[in-house]
């Protein structure tokens, strides 16, 4: 059974900097789609960025291009969202999840993914 945890939320001021860490056991996540997604109260969970199987290719939503990188470290089965120039509308809950079932192409469907972490709170505030 895949269990995902995440960390490394926060509070922090628009400008600034936050590392999410996702850490995986029981399945070897390198070999499939591993995204990350947010969700703002009163809002749908949103893509935000992806990563997808042994290629690494990386994909991001239009509103992070640019300001968020993920990567991951497969030694540590752990994948990672470095979120730069932080702003207030980054702020929600950030989930990661894994896409074990074959990949349709569309990373940032909430529905293709079947296993989810617990998620972690960003709050971008001055």
């Amino acid at each position: 059974q895949l269990q995902l945890v995440e960390s490394g939320g926060g509070s922090v001021q628009p400008g600034g900097s936050l590392r999410l860490s996702c850490t995986a056991s029981g399945l070897q996540i390198e070999y499939y789609v591993v995204g990350w997604f947010r969700q703002a109260p009163g809002k749908d969970r949103e893509g935000v960025s992806g990563i997808n199987g042994p290629a690494g290719y990386t994909l991001y939503s239009d509103s992070v291009k640019g300001r968020f990188t993920i990567s991951r470290d497969n030694a540590k089965n752990t994948v990672y969202l470095q979120m730069n120039s932080l702003r207030p509308e980054d702020t929600g809950v950030y989930y990661c999840a894994v896409d074990t079932l074959p990949y349709d192409g569309n990373w940032a469907d909430v529905s293709n993914y079947d296993y989810w972490g617990q998620g972690t709170q960003v709050t971008v505030s001055s």
